[in-house]
């Protein structure tokens, strides 16, 4: 697939793996409609793109029957997507036997639902036109589970499952849907996860500061864009190993799992 013109709708553009990714498709000549709840954010991050045509359409994935009711008019105007990308989301260190119920919900929420709300924004133009592409950006978490994780992984769990459904079910109207799954990925993403009460832990962790470079994350994910690949597990050590390890060694998958102590 040449990314050159194409309409790309983001989500989490306002850092992280969002944010490269919006750098880099924009180099490639893709027009943005960047979206995240920071419209500040985004609006740097727009400023700092390649290109021109690019646009910031803020929201809310917690709130997916809002979106669902308040976007289409915005979407109207903006036009056609081409390819969306469900890259907003939010992490978890927490064990479950402590963990709030409405911390489940929260990521479940943004997770699963927002990524439901916007992908149903744009299924029925791109099944008009008989083209698109879905991508959904999972996690190594949504092939497999370790502490601290229960409700992040589930929520990945989900999407993933989604992904394949919607795969079989829009192939005839030429739409491609990819999943991608990260492993460990030198971003926020360990600041930002919730903790028990579902508030931000603030603090990051060695797997995460030892993880592959942001850049080279990206760079594999819009390869896979390309391609029009189905499903790509992106990482390095352990992280990229784990879902491999889990289907040929279940039982030492499980003892790994069961040592690891970090968050």
């Amino acid at each position: 697939m040449n990314l050159d013109g194409k309409r790309v709708w983001l989500s989490g553009a306002s850092s992280g793996i969002g944010e490269e990714l919006a750098k880099q498709l924009a180099a490639k000549g893709a027009k943005l409609v960047l979206s995240a709840r920071n419209e500040q954010a985004l609006e740097q991050v727009k400023n700092s793109l390649m290109g021109q045509g690019h646009v910031v359409l803020p929201l809310d994935l917690s709130a997916a029957e809002s979106l669902l009711k308040e976007l289409p008019e915005q979407l109207a105007a903006i036009g056609d997507i081409d390819i969306l990308i469900n890259n907003g989301g939010v992490s978890q260190r927490s064990l479950f036997a402590d963990t709030d119920f409405a911390t489940y919900q929260q990521l479940m929420a943004v997770n699963y639902f927002g990524t439901v709300a916007l992908t149903k924004l744009v299924v029925a133009q791109m099944q008009a036109r008989k083209q698109g592409m879905i991508v959904a950006i999972s996690s190594v978490a949504g092939k497999v589970g370790s502490k601290f994780r229960s409700g992040y992984s589930g929520s990945k769990y989900a999407v993933v499952g989604f992904m394949d459904c919607i795969r079989a079910e829009l192939a005839a109207d030429g739409i491609h849907c990819l999943t991608v799954c990260p492993g460990s990925v030198q971003t926020r993403i360990a600041h930002n996860s919730l903790n028990e009460k579902g508030v931000a832990q603030n603090h990051s962790e060695q797997s995460i500061e030892n993880g592959m470079p942001v850049s080279a994350c990206v760079q594999e994910i819009i390869t896979a864009i390309e391609k029009q690949k189905q499903e790509v597990v992106i990482g390095q050590g352990l992280s990229y190993w784990a879902p491999t390890i889990k289907r040929f060694f279940p039982r030492l998958f499980n003892r790994l799992t069961a040592r690891l102590e970090y968050r």
